[in-house]
């Protein structure tokens, strides 16, 4: 059978679509339908991977290509992949409906946890009655240095073209709650995106997936940079939650990009800036050097960080005492 590289384009589950990688990294052909290992949910939208064919256009996975870096949000029970090998996140916010500053804020962490960069697009601009409570709200992000680009979608295209060259030659993938717009941005930069989610669906036979779905789509030619590269925008289904449980207090720490220099300035090493005395974190945020909304949110994340710990470990001290116990109840007939 064949084997040949190639690029995950879209994920309904634990269905994939992939198109073959040529030598110059571009990726090329008809959509091929690929096999996962006793179904499991093991690829993430950008994974590069060994494919060795099946049939006429399917194929399973050989393996994957070691990632860059990989989005994924999760909590104690289970993980969920949403894209990889990203050069940047695209967290998308509306003037209307109201947006959540906790996962904008969970979103930038995720950024900053995976050396990902990270911008911040404020869509439905033209909504101006809306337009100063969402600024107030994104304003502490600009002043950490995050880039923040107003625009609007269906009525602004100058705003629209005004980003293009923050996507030229990069991967980038739109995270959002639902309603904040991310379909409109995506058709004002991929002409064909609309016809290409078609395609998608009629070559898994499986209908609609717009809720579940992740898809990889090429920018047009505009969006190759200086040295060629083409730029992709991958659109991920709107969620209201963007658990972080996977990451440890330490990384944490670090992913709060206004902490950096205070760290170890604290009294105890392993101060978790809560009511601990001559806590650096605190004497900032009286000082109006850290916002209190920032601090609450890295004790929240936190606190998820420790009760994840603990709910894992009682499953698994669970499992062993299940594993090693002399009589186990019979099952009722």
């Amino acid at each position: 059978m064949e084997q040949f590289r190639a690029l995950l384009t879209a994920s309904y589950g634990r269905h994939y679509l992939a198109q073959k990688v040529a030598d110059d990294g571009s990726h090329f052909g008809e959509l091929i339908q690929v096999s996962t290992p006793a179904k499991q949910h093991v690829g993430a939208v950008g994974d590069l991977m060994l494919l060795e064919s099946t049939s006429l256009n399917q194929a399973r996975i050989i393996r994957i290509e070691e990632r860059r870096n990989l989005l994924y949000r999760s909590d104690a029970f289970k993980s969920k992949l949403i894209a990889s090998n990203v050069d940047q996140i695209l967290v998308v916010l509306a003037t209307q409906p109201a947006f959540s500053p906790d996962l904008l804020g969970r979103a930038v962490v995720a950024a900053e946890a995976h050396d990902i960069g990270l911008h911040i697009v404020l869509n439905k601009c033209d909504l101006t009655p809306s337009l100063a409570t969402a600024r107030k709200l994104v304003e502490p992000y600009a002043r950490m240095g995050y880039p923040v680009t107003e625009v609007s979608a269906k009525f602004d295209p100058v705003s629209m073209a005004s980003m293009q060259s923050a996507l030229c030659g990069k991967v980038s993938v739109l995270v959002g709650q639902s309603g904040m717009g991310k379909s409109s941005l995506l058709n004002a930069w991929v002409p064909n995106a609309a016809a290409l989610t078609q395609e998608y669906s009629v070559r898994l036979d499986t209908g609609k997936h717009t809720t579940t779905a992740c898809r990889y789509f090429d920018l047009p030619e505009w969006g190759r940079d200086t040295q060629g590269r083409l730029g992709a925008l991958i659109d991920s289904p709107g969620f209201q939650e963007f658990g972080l449980a996977h990451l440890s207090v330490s990384e944490l720490q670090h992913a709060f990009r206004e902490f950096k220099d205070l760290l170890g300035h604290c009294r105890f090493h392993n101060c978790a800036h809560q009511s601990e005395p001559d806590c650096a974190i605190r004497e900032a945020v009286d000082k109006q050097q850290i916002t209190p909304e920032r601090l609450n949110l890295f004790r929240q994340l936190h606190s998820d960080s420790k009760t994840a710990d603990t709910q894992i470990q009682g499953i698994t001290q669970a499992k062993e005492r299940w594993s090693t116990s002399p009589t186990k109840p019979s099952k009722k007939l």
